[in-house]
């Protein structure tokens, strides 16, 4: 099984198979920066998938599994200490919220990107999760349709890298 996730233009590739996604409205960086609605390119690991339990079963995947909880959250503001890390809210600074009313977050793998050595500004919570109906470009993340999400996870580990290209 084809251990890399492969991100060109709306497609995303793998394991023989193409599917179609949005991207950041900004579209591809090398040189991605906090609020660009840039995706980052480059090759970054996978973490690990966070999902809603409320709505459905924990799926079948390698990578380790949190539940996302309604004060889950994940740090946007490059002034704070927790810059691109999960927190608890409520929180002081800027930052996502991972329980949302919409589908989008149901299902979230981070993307390995500037969480070790995080440079403050660089870009933060980068996932790949569930896309909007007319795949709506993102701030920054890549999005799949919720059934081609569930489709690969099985397949996904802590081993798999997604390459941005």
């Amino acid at each position: 099984m084809d251990s890399v996730i492969h991100v060109t233009g709306n497609q995303l590739g793998f394991a023989g198979k193409k599917y179609h996604c949005a991207i950041g409205k900004g579209g591809f960086s090398p040189d991605k920066k906090e609020g660009d609605g840039c995706t980052p390119l480059g090759i970054f690991p996978l973490r690990e998938l966070w999902c809603r339990a409320d709505k459905f079963s924990p799926p079948k995947t390698n990578l380790p599994i949190k539940i996302i909880n309604k004060n889950d959250g994940w740090c946007d503001d490059p002034k704070s200490s927790d810059y691109n890390r999960h927190v608890l809210m409520p929180y002081d600074f800027s930052h996502e919220e991972l329980w949302r009313e919409d589908d989008v977050y149901d299902l979230i793998i981070p993307i390995g990107y500037n969480d070790k050595n995080i440079i403050p500004g660089a870009g933060s919570a980068i996932f790949i999760h569930v896309a909007r109906d007319n795949y709506t470009p993102t701030e920054g993340c890549i999005a799949l349709k919720k059934e081609d999400l569930l489709e690969i996870l099985p397949y996904l580990s802590a081993n798999t890298h997604i390459e941005i290209k």
